[in-house]
C-alpha cells in the first residue's frame, strides 16, 4: 500500500460523489454492525447517497474535502459548515469517514484539520462534531482535543440512540498548535 505522502486532501469534485457515497455506506455498515439494525444498514443506498453528495458538492465544494491516493481514489472524506444546533460552536463537522483499511495512518487527522481550516476561513472559529456514543471512532476526537460538550438522543434506523457532541472552542489556537506540532521541536 502506498505511503502517507501519496495521500492528498483536496476539495471534492462532482465526479467524487459516487466514491464518497460508497465509502459513506460502507463505513456505516462496518462501524455500526451490531449497534444499528441489520435491516437499516442493508437498506442504506449508495445511489441515493450519491445524489445527495453530488448536490452538496455542487452547492459548495469547499465544504467537502476528500483524501485521495496517488491514483485519485477516495480513501476518506469529510464535510463541514455552519452549526445546526449549538450556538456556542458556530461551526460543525457533519461527516468524517476514512476507509477501514486506510485508518490509523493520519488521514482522519488531516481531514479534520482541513475542515477546521475551511470553517475558520468562513469566519467560524469554534466547532462541534456529533457522533453516536457507540461509535468507537469517538475516541479519535478526544485524542485530537475535542471535549464532550453536549449529548442528545436522535432517531437512527427506527430507534433512538445516544449522540455525543465534541467541541473545539478555539479553532485558530487548535490550528496553530497543529502547525507547531507538525514542525516538531525547534
Amino acid at each position: 500500500m502506498a505511503g502517507m505522502d501519496a495521500i492528498t486532501i483536496r476539495p471534492a469534485r462532482p465526479a467524487d460523489a459516487g466514491a464518497i457515497a460508497r465509502l459513506d455506506v460502507d463505513t456505516w455498515r462496518t462501524t455500526y454492525a451490531g449497534v444499528l439494525s441489520t435491516d437499516y444498514l442493508v437498506g442504506l443506498s449508495p445511489r441515493r447517497r450519491e445524489i445527495g453528495w453530488r448536490m452538496a458538492i455542487q452547492r459548495d465544494p469547499l465544504d467537502i474535502r476528500v483524501a485521495v491516493d496517488g491514483a485519485d481514489a477516495v480513501r476518506g472524506f469529510g464535510s463541514c459548515g455552519p452549526s445546526r444546533s449549538e450556538r456556542r460552536f458556530p461551526g460543525e463537522v457533519f461527516t468524517l469517514y476514512v476507509a477501514p483499511d486506510w485508518q490509523d495512518r493520519g488521514i482522519g487527522r488531516r481531514l479534520l484539520t482541513a475542515l477546521f481550516r475551511r470553517l475558520t476561513a468562513t469566519g467560524l472559529d469554534a466547532a462541534i462534531v456529533w457522533v453516536l456514543r457507540d461509535n468507537p471512532a469517538r475516541f479519535f476526537y478526544e485524542r485530537l482535543g475535542g471535549r464532550m460538550v453536549s449529548h442528545r438522543r436522535i432517531p437512527v434506523g427506527g430507534r433512538m440512540v445516544e449522540a455525543l457532541a465534541y467541541g473545539w472552542p478555539d479553532l485558530p489556537a487548535y490550528l496553530a498548535a497543529m502547525r507547531s506540532e507538525d514542525r516538531g521541536p525547534s
